[in-house]
């Protein structure tokens, strides 16, 4: 009897192993559908305001061709550069998402340029990726943790988090400081939509957020000829070292595991300014990490490898 029961236990436990390395492959296997040669739509409309005197602001839509390259594929790991080709003639390094799975190291965007670091329980993130989104200057954007979804034929992740205002309104708008997004990014048969419903908010120390607006937001993906985006994968070829050496002196500074204040400028250019003149000269993570280290409001971070 008690063998009959030892076997079934284990049955069931090669069972269930079986079926989270399945599932874990369709999430992988999601993620990087994500990648290939793009024509993308974005499109974002006001749709709510709480005060009956606030001015809708005019809808945004916008157009660009793109290519999204895997640039780390691991078993646990995979992350996507995603770089912007503009009239055919020119290339320019755009956001990156960093997919964990099971991670428990996050940032979430409080504020006023400040991350917050937390450490998530073990079992809260069993089974779920973190998707972590970076500037052009690979400098962090916003993250978060949710299970990846393939029911009904469908494939998505979604989540709530807080990130900084948007490229399209952070020169434009000053009545809010603070987008919390509702992301939901799902796997079509023409490519990927990243579907967005977002609270505009005031955030200010000691009281709640205010809220300002709403919107919807539609990034339409629509897969291409690879050979429309060929510029881009030439010029990555010709840049991924130099960039490979950024994304190693941020390591340096998001492996402290600490909160993370910024500045926005530093002699009048914001961070990704500097960076044109190091990525002209092949700069190393020790010289990327030296300017860096001029924005970090808290304390700097030092090298552990000399001149890398």
């Amino acid at each position: 009897m008690k063998k009959t029961i030892a076997s079934s236990l284990l049955l069931a436990f090669v069972t269930i192993t079986a079926t989270s390395q399945e599932k874990k492959e369709l999430d992988r296997q999601a993620i990087l559908d994500m990648c290939g040669c793009y024509d993308i739509t974005f499109k974002y409309t006001e749709t709510f305001a709480p005060e009956i005197d606030y001015e809708k602001k005019l809808d945004y839509t916008a157009g660009a061709l793109e290519l999204a390259l895997p640039i780390v594929n691991e078993d646990n790991e995979i992350s996507i550069q995603h770089l912007l080709v503009v009239n055919d003639t020119m290339v320019i390094k755009h956001w990156r998402q960093d997919w964990l799975f099971e991670n428990q190291a996050v940032y979430h965007y409080d504020k006023d340029n400040n991350w917050v670091f937390s450490k998530l329980p073990s079992d809260a993130v069993n089974g779920q990726w973190t998707q972590k989104v970076y500037q052009v200057d690979d400098s962090p954007r916003y993250s978060g943790s949710a299970t990846w979804v393939h029911v009904d034929g469908k494939h998505y992740w979604e989540n709530k988090s807080d990130s900084p205002l948007p490229r399209r309104e952070y020169t434009k708008r000053s009545d809010y400081n603070v987008m919390k997004r509702g992301n939901r990014q799902e796997i079509t048969s023409y490519g990927w939509v990243h579907e967005q419903d977002n609270d505009k908010v005031l955030r200010k120390d000691g009281e709640g957020d205010v809220l300002i607006a709403q919107e919807k937001g539609f990034n339409i993906y629509t897969k291409v000829d690879d050979s429309k985006c060929q510029l881009a994968k030439d010029w990555w070829d010709d840049h991924k070292d130099f960039w490979a050496n950024v994304r190693d002196a941020w390591d340096e500074v998001y492996n402290r595991e600490g909160d993370l204040t910024l500045l926005k400028k530093v002699d009048e250019k914001p961070i990704f300014m500097h960076f044109y003149g190091l990525e002209e000269k092949g700069a190393t993570k020790a010289e990327v990490l030296e300017t860096i280290n001029k924005f970090v409001v808290n304390t700097p971070i030092n090298s552990n490898v000399e001149g890398q």
